[in-house]
């Protein structure tokens, strides 16, 4: 029989952390919650100051049972589950349901899964937290109430499988504004001038700057007649030379919100993969006997701090000292708390900065890795030395035309070696180097080239884009953001294109309805003063039932208004124009949870559907009959193939164009990097780049 039991969540920590702790402790996984308010009903009690009704979850009944009998047979009990919100509320259930005074020193909490965390744990148990218990009560109870009501609402009077929620129902207003920005933006014309310079054998770039000293724009097609017209030859005087030198610091450790959006830039994974991953980071590997058996390589992984432990400081300090050298030593001070942040716990960082990425090439998974080597060096680029750049600003002179040319090169590296922060916009770090130009020199302009552009409207949501959107704007907590972006797209209330959201029809009504019958529930305003109150229970400065209480009554009578007022939507399917070649009946658009897709409207007696084909203007090279159409793979990858297909099987990864090779007369591709793209022949070695 062992002394103590120790229950955590899951079985992956459940054998890591027993390994630790020695033969006296036996620790269960509990599996998450084993007792919860019910699927089938809202399971709160409005009459009874808004009394939960918890439940044991379906299916957990024999884990409950084998956890009581466990726990007769131990001197004390242990509740290690997650160190938040939701596990510490997991740790107060079990509780009851065990039988363990919670007022004891029951609950232990680690923010890693490694050796000295877990035991250093053990060595200061508290009492359950009944603050974060009633805020994530609260939370739980808010969100029945919100979407318990609305949701049945909406089945009756749109359409059955609808939801609504506090927080998507506001991530999917944000992506119903910026399409309607995006439609009512007017494009405004402004022009640039671009010249190109020489100085011996070396060239170098500058642009129109302004007259006489003061900058001026440049907005029609006149404006640039008038200024190459006062314009003397191509010779250019150069008035100013400034050159300085410019630090740029790294970027502070991941949080919940940083990481999933650096890993949508540079990994390509969605918020909800990027959690998955981390959650098995975080849970413990299988390094092998020798490298120590199963470990927990990140910090847990839900957080809003950039907080780094004083061990961990030190730990990458002697890393970066035995590397690259003192001079690649950072400030590792105590960083500043984000406002707004409950920095319960560190940032996400590696549980040694010892544990190289390339050292665990041989025990992660392809993606396993390259989230950790994504943590590891952000963690480690964060305590090194800010880089050093030498900028030039080059200020040239004709007849009064100014135009300036600016370069930079890199002078000490510092993080740089390691890590550089990801841009929504892909935008590259140049280094752009001017060569040695004096005051007083000229230089001549080998060419000169006027550019009409346009204002551009402002982008569409990436997932990281929204993510970062709604952590400044207060929406939501670290845990939310995933499940959220999940939701709003299981629901079909928003597609994906291009990896930007879209709202589609469904999603404007339902928005629709909520901004006409429950306009709080989708107020930015509303929701971020509601995660203040949360807050605030959690740190012991409000009674729950008052929050709940405040907000209900409004919405209650909102909410029997609707009841009366709401008027039946018909949803009807959009024709497609073409017939089901199975059984003759019209097909149909319909919304799926990956977007539009075409299907039959005897649905159920006909269930076919396909898939909607994108033409892009080219005949099949192998058919010469069939049209190159856009299509997605399993894994929503585009390629392009024959709208022929089975009857021909042409495919390609790269997207043809409609132009054969002038040199060899064969078919021509797209090929797309980050930086630019090309155009390159199947055949020959013909290449030609456009700006991507």
């Amino acid at each position: 029989m062992s002394d103590y039991l120790v229950i955590v969540e899951s079985p992956a920590k459940a054998k890591t952390i027993e390994r630790y702790l020695g033969k006296k402790y036996k620790v269960k996984a509990s599996m998450g919650h084993v007792i919860d308010l019910p699927k089938s009903q809202m399971g709160v009690d409005i009459e009874d100051e808004y009394k939960p009704k918890y439940i044991t979850v379906r299916g957990k009944g024999d884990i409950l049972k084998e956890l009581r009998s466990a726990a007769k047979k131990a001197k004390k009990v242990y509740l290690a589950a997650d160190p938040d919100r939701e596990g510490e509320a997991i740790a107060w259930h079990l509780a009851h349901a065990l039988k363990v005074d919670e007022n004891s020193d029951c609950r232990v909490v680690f923010n890693e899964i490694t050796k000295d965390a877990i035991k250093e744990s053990f060595k200061h148990p508290r009492s359950i937290n009944h603050d974060l218990v009633d805020a994530q009560q609260a939370r739980r109870i808010l969100d029945r109430l919100v979407g318990y009501n609305i949701s049945p609402l909406l089945w009756k009077k749109v359409k059955k499988g609808l939801s609504a929620g506090r927080v998507q129902s506001v991530a999917v207003k944000m992506i119903i504004d910026r399409e309607k920005e995006i439609e009512n933006f007017k494009p405004e014309e402004y022009w640039s001038i671009d010249a190109s310079f020489k100085k011996g054998k070396k060239e170098f770039e500058g642009s129109f700057y302004g007259v006489d000293g003061k900058k001026q724009k440049l907005q029609s097609e006149d404006d640039v007649k008038s200024i190459t017209a006062k314009m003397e030859g191509k010779t250019f005087s150069i008035d100013k030379v400034n050159k300085r030198e410019r630090k740029r610091n790294p970027a502070k450790p991941f949080t919940t919100s940083s990481l999933q959006q650096e890993a949508a830039r540079k990994l390509n994974f969605r918020a909800k993969k990027t959690m998955m991953v981390a959650q098995q980071l975080y849970e413990g590997i299988d390094l092998g006997k020798k490298s120590g058996g199963i470990t927990g390589l990140i910090t847990y992984m839900r957080t809003d701090s950039t907080r780094i432990s004083e061990t961990a400081k030190q730990e990458a300090k002697s890393y970066i000292e035995g590397e690259f050298g003192k001079e690649y030593l950072g400030y590792t001070g105590k960083g500043k708390k984000q406002e707004g942040a409950q920095d319960a716990h560190e940032a996400v960082r590696p549980t040694s900065v010892m544990r190289h990425p390339q050292s665990l090439k041989d025990v992660l998974s392809r993606d396993q890795l390259r989230l950790y080597k994504l943590i590891w060096e952000r963690f480690l680029a964060s305590q090194m030395a800010p880089a050093v750049m030498d900028t030039m600003t080059v200020h040239l002179l004709n007849n009064g035309i100014e135009f300036r040319a600016t370069g930079s090169k890199i002078k000490f590296k510092g993080f740089m070696r390691v890590y550089v922060e990801g841009t929504d916009d892909n935008k590259k770090d140049e280094n752009k180097i001017l060569p040695d130009l004096k005051e007083g020199e000229t230089v001549d302009a080998q060419e000169i080239t006027p550019n009409q552009h346009f204002t551009q409207p402002p982008p569409r949501y990436t997932e990281a884009r929204l993510v970062r959107t709604m952590e400044e704007q207060g929406i939501g907590r670290p845990s939310t953001f995933a499940p959220t972006l999940d939701t709003i797209q299981r629901r079909g209330y928003v597609s994906i294109d291009n990896k930007r959201f879209i709202p589609t029809e469904l999603g404007k009504i339902v928005t629709s309805i909520l901004e006409e019958f429950f306009p709080e529930i989708i107020d930015v305003e509303f929701t971020v003063n509601m995660e203040g109150n949360l807050d605030s229970i959690e740190e012991g400065k409000t009674e729950w039932v008052r929050i709940i209480d405040t907000f209900y009554s409004d919405f209650r009578v909102r909410l029997e208004k609707a009841e009366e007022e709401m008027e039946k939507i018909e949803i009807r399917d959009e024709p497609a124009g073409i017939d089901c070649e199975k059984c003759g009946h019209e097909m149909v658009y319909k919304m799926g949870r990956y977007g539009k897709f075409l299907a039959c409207s005897n649905f159920p007696d006909c269930r076919n559907t396909k898939p909607i084909l994108k033409e892009i203007g080219v005949k099949c090279p192998k058919c010469e009959e069939g049209n190159v159409v856009e299509r997605k793979s399993k894994k929503k990858r585009t390629f392009y193939g024959c709208d022929r297909f089975p009857d021909c099987d042409f495919v390609s990864w790269d997207k043809p164009i409609s132009r054969p090779c002038p040199k060899c007369e064969s078919l021509l591709v797209e090929k797309k990097n980050k930086k630019e793209t090309r155009i390159t022949c199947t055949n020959c070695d013909y290449k030609e780049s456009i700006q991507s």
